[in-house]
């Protein structure tokens, strides 16, 4: 039975884009991928979504299924100083976002549950937060020219496939394998920020990490109702 979502969005002052995570300059998407039309900034579309506020059931507003965050054309911060280590680390980053992408798109195509195909577009975002950070700092992007479901890094492959084959059976199975996606992204990015100085990734990693915060709490809702 089709559920028929609609998330409801929170447009507050600072926030930085979708997903909380800096995009640079006006955001424009596909009508289809559920961002803004053309002509339209992402603050105007997220402020239209805002009208529509409802749980995919029932009419009520608690457990509402909230989407990323806004775009208000703030800056990213200034570039700072990154480790190899730290460089590793951010390259990793676009593995890890891609594979929530590539993931939640697959899972999108095989189950009529819309916060797959509305977490996937924020992840969009997300990726190309981090290839901002990769071309700063002079990193090899491990995604370039990778196809969905097509990783460098056998370790972020077999997880792929793993959380792939989970979610295949079952809706129920599905939303367990991102939630995994999002419980592992947590415990990344808050690794990852400790003893980072740099104020340009400390900033996308920060935003990162609020928005897998989100999603999280999105799809354990989701497991709560199935």
């Amino acid at each position: 039975m089709r559920r028929n979502i609609k998330i409801a969005t929170a447009v507050t002052a600072g926030a930085l884009a979708i997903g909380g995570v800096l995009a640079v300059g006006p955001v424009i998407a596909d009508p289809g991928s559920g961002g803004p039309v053309a002509g339209q900034t992402m603050s105007q579309s997220m402020m239209t979504d805002a009208q529509h506020q409802a749980r995919h059931h029932g009419g009520t507003t608690d457990g509402i299924r909230q989407h990323d965050g806004t775009c208000n054309g703030a800056a990213l911060a200034e570039q700072g100083t990154l480790t190899a280590a730290q460089k590793a680390t951010l390259a990793s980053m676009a593995d890890e976002e891609k594979l929530a992408h590539d993931l939640y798109t697959a899972f999108a195509e095989r189950y009529d549950v819309r916060v797959f195909e509305r977490i996937a577009s924020a992840e969009t975002q997300h990726l190309t937060a981090v290839r901002t950070l990769l071309d700063r700092y002079d990193v090899t992007d491990p995604t370039a020219g990778k196809s969905a479901g097509e990783f460098t890094d056998p370790g972020v492959q077999a997880t792929y496939d793993r959380l792939l084959k989970q979610g295949e059976d079952s809706l129920t199975g599905a939303l367990k394998a991102a939630r995994t996606v999002e419980t592992d992204d947590i415990a990344a990015l808050n690794k990852a920020l400790s003893g980072l100085t740099a104020p340009d990734t400390r900033q996308v990693y920060t935003n990162l990490l609020a928005a897998s915060e989100r999603h999280l709490t999105a799809f354990e809702h989701w497991i709560a109702d199935e």
